[in-house]
């Protein structure tokens, strides 16, 4: 199944948990036991969730790392989609002889 422009993990965390429930990125940076200025970057779509980010955000918020990583490689995949040009990829037969 193919997503339409995916939300990047930074804006879920944001629109889903921070500000329904009125919390601060530096509230949560410290919950996580990162810097705000790296939280931060996530949030604002500027940095990727990482495989550390995953696992933090993981034990602080729920969801499984996998999950915050999948939402990261789709958010990704997406846009790749969207600005590489494949036309001249060409498929490899590797029964050929």
């Amino acid at each position: 199944m193919t997503i339409h422009n995916p939300p990047h993990p930074g804006e879920f965390i944001y629109d889903v948990y921070l500000e329904p429930a009125g919390f601060s990125c530096r509230y949560l940076a410290k919950q996580l036991d990162v810097a705000s200025s790296t939280l931060n970057r996530v949030l604002k779509g500027q940095s990727a969730i990482s495989p550390e980010m995953a696992l933090r955000l993981s034990k602080a918020i729920g969801r499984t790392s996998e999950s915050w990583l999948a939402m990261q490689d789709n958010y990704d995949l997406w846009h790749a989609k969207q600005q590489i040009n494949l036309t001249n990829v060409h498929a490899v037969n590797f029964t050929a002889v």
